[in-house]
């Protein structure tokens, strides 16, 4: 019983240094997929924030009227990576100049934004975007606002990028897998931001 004892605490001591931050880069598909690769990353989840309408479904949202921006909240560990780290790869994911949508996907859901739930984080963000302005060489019109409800997205949209189910797409019957990768390719999403931030880009070809 005492071990058992010292394993639940040490275990929910080890949850509570857990940090969530929460990004909106375009397709959460793409956001979800590249942050689940970094160390130190334990969860990425798909989902919508920053609207008036409560529990969204996906199409409510991209039919645009809610306000909602896809979004994704990343758990990660901060002894491993930090929260500075993280909002550095994100701005350089991503094409923070575009004020209309991320690279094929146009309308307000696919702004990019930071969505911050202390000062810690609203600190740490603005530094970010300040030293991503600063080595872009142009205007950054990424906003940083203050977190609101958070809606996960459906099942069907988490690990999408790495899928199983046959879905049908204007490139014919895919596995879900195949069809990320075939949007992914066709939105130019690493074409555009290799083109803006070279070597520095974290996750070009992914």
């Amino acid at each position: 019983m005492i071990v058992l004892g010292l394993f639940a605490q040490t275990h929910k001591s080890a949850a509570a240094d857990l940090e969530t931050i929460t990004v909106a880069g375009g397709c959460f598909w793409c956001v979800e997929s590249d942050f689940e690769r970094v160390s130190g990353v334990k969860e990425a989840v798909s989902g919508f924030i920053g609207g008036t309408v409560s529990n969204p479904t996906y199409k409510q949202v991209v039919n645009g009227g809610t306000g909602h921006y896809e979004a994704v909240q990343i758990t990660f560990d901060p002894d491993v990576v930090s929260r500075d780290r993280l909002y550095a790869m994100f701005f350089r994911s991503v094409d923070p100049t575009d004020a209309g949508g991320q690279f094929c996907d146009r309308g307000d859901s696919y702004r990019t934004a930071i969505f911050t739930s202390s000062t810690a984080q609203a600190t740490a963000a603005a530094k970010a975007k300040a030293e991503a302005q600063n080595d872009l060489g142009a205007t950054v019109v990424t906003p940083i606002l203050e977190a609101s409800t958070f809606y996960p997205a459906d099942e069907y949209h988490q690990d999408y990028y790495k899928g199983t189910q046959l879905v049908l797409t204007r490139f014919g019957p895919k596995r879900q897998a195949s069809a990320y990768k075939a949007y992914r390719e066709a939105c130019g999403r690493d074409t555009r931001v290799k083109e803006l931030w070279g070597d520095a880009a974290p996750f070009t070809g992914s």
